[in-house]
């Protein structure tokens, strides 16, 4: 990992971005790096377990299609929060940990510990929607509520967790270059396949003035061309897999 400056060092208050508060959040530290990207993410992550749980709750057990929907739907959240966790696992931390107090480690320790926490029950919940798109089962759908509501649980604790204390950890020992270097070496290129499918998911429910500053960042333009080619077909999907929510 290249050495690393301090914000301090990089730039004054007066530059610093003015970050997003969207629905859910529960703070935005303020700091040198725009986290916009960041906060968008984690609206999608509240949104879809909000969704997730009233939809297993309330989705007769019959409506195989709904449940396939569901299922399909779900493989599309939990492959978007696990690489979101395994770039901060394997970028974010470690670069911070370098830097910090044993009282930022140990909280950024809790953090990774979290983030394995969620895994199980990623699989666990993909198997139940698995069972439900094949059999009409209605001891799988409780016991997929169950499993919905601890995952739901476990992410609002541990985005709460993030947004609160690691945020701020990293806006105190990172510069906006740092951040832009720890994304190019561990987030993975984001190709047109991949972007057809996670740029309206993120994009869903986000205020239009919120989209706006977010495809004004550099390579933005392009994620404004496919939002505005796929937004209306990923509606009718969100629709039909949710209409039971």
């Amino acid at each position: 990992m290249p050495e690393m400056s301090t914000s301090s060092s990089n730039a004054g208050v007066h530059s610093w971005p003015r970050q997003l508060q969207l629905p859910g959040q529960v703070a935005a530290p303020d700091g040198p790096i725009d986290m916009r990207m960041m906060y968008v993410m984690h609206h999608a992550f509240r949104r879809d377990l909000d969704l997730f749980s009233a939809a297993v709750r309330n989705t007769p057990v019959a409506e195989r299609a709904t449940w396939a929907l569901l299922g399909e739907r779900w493989e599309l959240f939990a492959e978007a929060l696990h690489e979101h966790h395994t770039i901060e696992d394997d970028g974010v931390w470690p670069a911070l940990e370098q830097l910090g107090t044993a009282e930022d480690v140990a909280t950024l320790a809790a953090m990774e510990a979290e983030h394995g926490e969620m895994e199980p029950l990623l699989e666990g919940c993909a198997a139940g929607f698995r069972r439900l798109a094949a059999h009409a089962d209605e001891d799988a759908r409780a016991a997929l509520a169950v499993r919905v509501c601890a995952a739901r649980e476990s992410l609002r604790r541990h985005l709460a967790h993030e947004e609160t204390d690691a945020i701020a950890i990293i806006q105190r020992l990172l510069s906006a270059e740092d951040w832009a270097r720890i994304e190019e070496e561990h987030a993975p290129p984001v190709r047109l396949r991949k972007a057809v499918r996670l740029v309206p998911w993120a994009a869903y429910g986000v205020p239009r003035e919120v989209l706006d500053r977010v495809f004004s960042e550099p390579g933005g333009r392009g994620f404004r061309v496919i939002w505005r080619l796929t937004r209306r077909r990923f509606a009718r999907r969100h629709a039909r897999a949710f209409r039971f929510a």
